[in-house]
């Protein structure tokens, strides 16, 4: 991947933050994209983007996706050869209270990016999917080659329409699309809506933590910097298409279209009360349990094969649990002083 100008959606974002930095570290000329919306804490978002934008090679443009001429107007005078598009309205429950927010960003807002890569001939297109794709499937490890047509959350929905929609501007229009189901991302400046930020802040202050499905639960926690390692590999990695493809045997992770699905997870699944016992550990306390049942749009467990990732660009993520939340509660009691 030569030095060029890339477009990150999401920049103020937790992964797009990560990621716009790498790469600027790595030279390149990035112009990242956010709304700046109000789903968590905007001041946290500001606090991401100073550090960007005390870059050279870092342009920031406050844009929602759903500005069709402004986004196809960005995409005629950019010329971006690659686009990462990480701008998403995200959350599972939040999906059961606020459905319209999904379509805007996650449908109408993808349509436009995908507009844009058309029209300017972008020679690759990376974007967010999500492990809540495969919804119902108890089928473990999860497979990007297993059929995921039971969503259970709106937010899973949208999800899995992205993937669709890329792959059929992939065929019709030739545009190389990769899809990147992410697994439980957690890590420094994480998002505040997520398990690993909520215990924390809860446990500083003294107050119960909420423990769904009573503690049953497992997640392929996946550290932010193995995320972006693979998708700077796979940005790296142009799809093209399967010539083993099959339309009798249609395999879901690959097409006769330059289109492609890895899932990005740790490989690894962690039990939630496992997680919480090394939080008591970095945090010298022991956290007071409200245990609840399983909340609608929840799994029990998630659990990632990454072989495709590994046999296509050689990664695998690494970091293991313990040292991930380390960082983590390193960072929170720096930034918010606790």
């Amino acid at each position: 991947m030569s030095k060029s100008k890339k477009m990150v959606t999401g920049a103020a974002g937790f992964i797009g933050f990560h990621l716009c930095k790498r790469l600027i570290e790595e030279g390149d000329e990035v112009v990242g994209i956010d709304n700046l919306n109000d789903y968590y804490d905007v001041a946290l978002k500001k606090a991401r983007l100073a550090q960007l934008e005390s870059k050279k090679k870092f342009k920031f443009i406050k844009l929602s996706l759903e500005k069709k001429e402004d986004i196809l107007s960005l995409f005629k005078s950019e010329e971006f050869d690659v686009v990462v598009n990480l701008a998403a309205q995200a959350g599972v429950r939040y999906s059961l209270i606020n459905p319209y927010n999904y379509l805007d960003s996650n449908i109408y807002g993808f349509l436009n990016i995908l507009e844009g890569c058309r029209h300017a001939k972008v020679k690759n297109l990376v974007f967010a999917s999500s492990s809540s794709v495969y919804g119902l499937n108890t089928r473990m490890p999860f497979s990007v080659h297993q059929n995921v047509d039971h969503p259970i959350s709106l937010y899973g929905a949208t999800k899995k329409a992205n993937e669709l929609m890329a792959h059929s501007y992939s065929y019709l229009f030739g545009i190389p699309t990769t899809g990147l189901r992410f697994f439980t991302v957690y890590g420094p400046w994480g998002r505040p809506d997520m398990a690993l930020f909520l215990f924390t802040k809860a446990m500083l202050e003294n107050r119960p933590i909420d423990i769904y499905n009573f503690g049953n639960m497992e997640r392929d926690f996946t550290y932010i910097d193995d995320i972006i390692e693979g998708v700077i590999r796979v940005m790296k990695r142009i799809p093209d298409s399967n010539p083993k493809w099959s339309s009798e045997n249609p395999d879901p992770a690959t097409s006769a279209a330059p289109f492609k699905l890895y899932n990005i997870g740790n490989n690894n699944p962690v039990k939630l009360l496992y997680l919480i016992e090394i939080l008591e550990e970095c945090l010298g306390r022991k956290a007071k349990k409200n245990f609840l049942p399983l909340q609608p749009g929840d799994v029990p467990a998630t659990f990632a094969d990454v072989e495709n990732l590994i046999k296509d660009v050689d990664f695998k993520p690494t970091t293991p649990i313990e040292e991930g939340v380390k960082k983590f509660v390193g960072w929170y009691q720096v930034y918010y002083g606790a």
